[in-house]
């Protein structure tokens, strides 16, 4: 077993997720979070990205066409989190959510981060969050982490999204 932590650069690159109608989870990652298409892999696969990176987001049906989200109780992915600039870009992910009318199931303060809740139409969570600058985070006396699980006001924050 190795002692040496991973170099702190290391970052996850993209997420890749088996879905049941690729048109379907295109319309909820582009269509309503607005995630660019950046290429499709014949009528069975999609590649999303911002900003122009070569994808972020990888959608495919190789084994889930038709397919039912896991049943509870069995193991998998817990959620996907994407990670927002700023506020301001965390306020129009909600304004985006709620001009589509689409469900959520939780907003949560961390204190180190702010986050919104929902699964994606496959039955896959997902976080849309933002990090607050290190600074701010909570931290006990004896200087470790003091996260905490707390109402995010989202009338607050959604006053805060960007005219469009």
């Amino acid at each position: 077993m190795t002692t040496t932590p991973v170099h702190p650069a290391t970052r996850i690159g993209h997420v890749h997720l088996k879905v049941a109608d690729l048109d379907r989870a295109i319309g909820f990652y582009s269509g309503i979070l607005g995630f660019e298409v950046t290429q499709k892999y014949g009528r069975d696969a999609a590649f999303l990205s911002a900003g122009g990176y070569h994808h972020h987001i990888g959608l495919n049906t190789w084994e889930s066409k038709g397919g039912q989200p896991p049943a509870p109780g069995t193991t998998g992915l817990y959620h996907t989190a994407f990670l927002y600039a700023d506020r301001t870009q965390l306020a129009d992910a909600l304004r985006r959510l709620v001009e589509a009318n689409y469900p959520l199931e939780g907003a949560s303060d961390h204190g180190v981060s702010e986050a919104i809740y929902l699964r994606d139409p496959d039955g896959n969570g997902v976080e849309l969050y933002r990090d607050r600058p290190e600074a701010e985070w909570p931290r006990n006396s004896d200087g470790s982490l003091a996260m905490v699980t707390a109402r995010l006001d989202l009338n607050k924050l959604l006053a805060e999204a960007p005219a469009h």
